[in-house]
């Protein structure tokens, strides 16, 4: 027997729980996998399993406290649990090496298990344990046929790597999952923020907005944005000398600055009235920004035509 693998015949009993099965279960449950649909990235690695191991059947199967789960399978068909019980993979994720049963019907540990003795009818499996980062055996990718037979050392060593490229899709499936949730608490407190900003403005207090950037909440006092460019799904806030890009829309932005400083002149721009240098014809000129060197910098801005007669009542005219 080879020092990379584990036969049935090798064990006097069934194989006992991990004594550190909570820290396993602890780990199958941080990639949320569970009864979760079918995804193609492990639908091809148990049809390739089944294609290099020339066996009709192949599964992902994870194991919980109570039952195995087929995340992937092929020809296996209206079969998504068994009882843990009888599954062959609770002794393949006891170790750390290929587990194979040459045949099950010969095997005291199989021969009265209902899954060798009734439908899918197993004489043959080889399971290579799921191990995590850590070391934590979820599950397995395993190769089952149902007439007597052995793996050759090419089809061991690729069910190996196989159970790798399980792993790797199960941690890129993770990562995802815990950047949408970063992303989702992230928008939470940008809500919490800006609905805390008008909170304050509303009762007398300093008026603030948070802004989204590089993965980080910046506070912009709504005193120092002079204008706001819309760009499609962004628009540009120009606070001070800086000039922030975030993903919302006017619409969205304008319920979040005060109306009484802030007007609407065109679908593309928002101003603050106290940086409107003058009016000509259909455009603003406002103060952009200033240059240590040149002074005020003046940026001409359009005046939409239904915008301009609601800008001009707010204005002081003489």
């Amino acid at each position: 027997m080879s020092p990379k693998q584990l036969t049935a015949s090798s064990r006097t009993k069934p194989a006992a729980r991990r004594a550190n099965e909570a820290a396993r279960l602890e780990a199958l449950q941080r990639y949320q996998i569970m009864d979760t649909s079918p995804e193609s990235g492990f639908d091809d690695l148990v049809r390739l399993a089944a294609f290099i191991c020339e066996t009709p059947i192949s599964l992902v199967s994870l194991l919980d406290e109570e039952r195995q789960w087929f995340k992937a399978k092929t020809g296996l068909p209206g079969v998504v649990s068994t009882p843990r019980e009888l599954a062959f993979c609770q002794h393949t994720i006891q170790s750390d090496v290929l587990f194979e049963v040459e045949d099950a019907h010969a095997d005291p540990l199989f021969q009265d298990n209902p899954m060798v003795t009734g439908d899918p009818n197993i004489r043959f499996y080889a399971g290579f344990p799921l191990l995590t980062p850590d070391g934590q055996a979820i599950g397995t990718i395993c190769a089952i046929d149902r007439v007597p037979r052995r793996l050759n050392a090419a089809q061991r060593e690729a069910l190996r790597i196989l159970a790798r490229e399980v792993v790797a899709h199960l941690e890129l499936r993770r990562a995802h999952i815990q950047l949408q949730e970063e992303k989702n608490k992230l928008e939470g407190l940008l809500r919490m923020a800006n609905d805390k900003a008008e909170t304050l403005y509303l009762n007398g207090g300093h008026n603030e907005i948070f802004i989204k950037q590089d993965h980080k909440l910046l506070r912009v006092q709504t005193t120092d944005i002079r204008y706001v460019e819309a760009l499609g799904d962004y628009v540009n806030i120009y606070s001070g000398r800086e000039r922030y890009t975030v993903y919302s829309t006017m619409k969205e932005l304008e319920a979040k600055l005060p109306a009484r400083e802030f007007a609407r002149v065109h679908r593309k721009y928002i101003v603050r009235l106290d940086r409107i240098i003058s009016i000509e014809s259909d455009a603003l000129i406002v103060e952009a920004g200033r240059n240590p060197d040149q002074g005020n910098s003046l940026l001409p801005v359009p005046i939409g035509n239904s915008y301009k007669s609601a800008l001009l009542g707010r204005l002081n005219l003489i």
